[in-house]
């Protein structure tokens, strides 16, 4: 489990949980695991990390040992991984993160209201179950 990176997410954003579930389909080599920010292990995760989610309105990714990645940069690392369609995104790698996050902050911000979210947190099927935390 060390091993493998953990992404938080929102489970009541519908964008979120659709990137979710397009990052799961392109995970082959099985790098990823999940949770949502609102489960006790994704606020656990937050906690040990100091990471103040009334600021950071964010995915989360965290590579155990190593580091935590938000908004556009978590964005950055996961695409590295995922590859196709979600390749793109290196494009954007020139743009300071500073820029990079203002856009990033006002999709988080309007996500709701664009995407939609849902009444309560995504549940996996029995067979994503293994890829998520609990």
């Amino acid at each position: 489990m060390k091993k493998k990176k953990i992404i938080l997410f929102d489970g009541v954003c519908n964008l979120c949980n659709n990137a979710i579930q397009d990052i799961i389909k392109r995970d082959k080599k099985d790098v990823f695991r999940f949770a949502a920010l609102q489960s006790e292990i994704g606020r656990k995760l937050v906690d040990e990390r100091h990471i103040d989610t009334s600021k950071i309105d964010s995915i989360i990714l965290i590579d155990p040992g190593t580091a935590y990645y938000v908004k556009s940069e978590a964005a950055m690392e996961i695409s590295k991984e995922v590859g196709g369609a979600w390749s793109v995104l290196a494009l954007f790698r020139w743009i300071p993160v500073s820029l990079r996050n203002m856009v990033y902050d006002l999709v988080a911000k309007y996500r709701y209201r664009w995407f939609g979210r849902k009444a309560q947190c995504m549940v996996p099927t029995p067979e994503l179950r293994a890829k998520f935390l609990d």
